[in-house]
């Protein structure tokens, strides 16, 4: 249906169709570009109910369930980061849970069934990595198994 896809125009591509017929469609260049050149990381240590500690790199806004799982990390997250669960618990340093959303209260009801509750416990999958979680530790709470 849609031929080659050409750069013309400075920022803009287009994309034409091989019939007669010209289908042009813009499409913002500036988001193009973003994906092309990589998104932003920064680098996030979790450390898992052992003690070990694994340095992964995560990408701005992403939330930190899918940071874990897509980095081998034995975070759980059983229902998918849909807040019906509390297997994606993260307990976090002082200074950046002060930084953090409130807590809805879904979430707050989920974090009553979590092992190791702590004044800095929230769900991995409600938070989404900031440029200021550069450099900060996570860890992951024994779940009692």
């Amino acid at each position: 249906m849609f031929g080659k896809i050409s750069s013309n125009l400075g920022r803009s591509l287009f994309f034409r169709s091989s019939t007669t017929r010209r289908l042009d469609r813009v499409i913002v260049a500036d988001q193009i570009i973003e994906r092309l050149r990589g998104f932003s990381t920064v680098t996030i240590t979790y450390i898992e109910p052992t003690g070990v500690e694994k340095e992964v790199q995560a990408e701005i806004g992403e939330n930190l369930l899918d940071v874990a799982q897509n980095n081998n990390i034995d975070l759980e997250g059983a229902c998918g980061g849909e807040l019906a669960c509390a297997t994606c618990h993260l307990i976090f340093e002082k200074d950046l849970y002060d930084t953090l959303p409130e807590k809805n209260e879904e979430e707050e009801d989920m974090l009553d069934l979590a092992f190791e509750l702590t004044d800095t416990s929230r769900l991995g999958c409600q938070i989404k990595v900031r440029e200021d979680f550069a450099g900060t530790k996570l860890r992951i709470p024994d779940d009692g198994f």
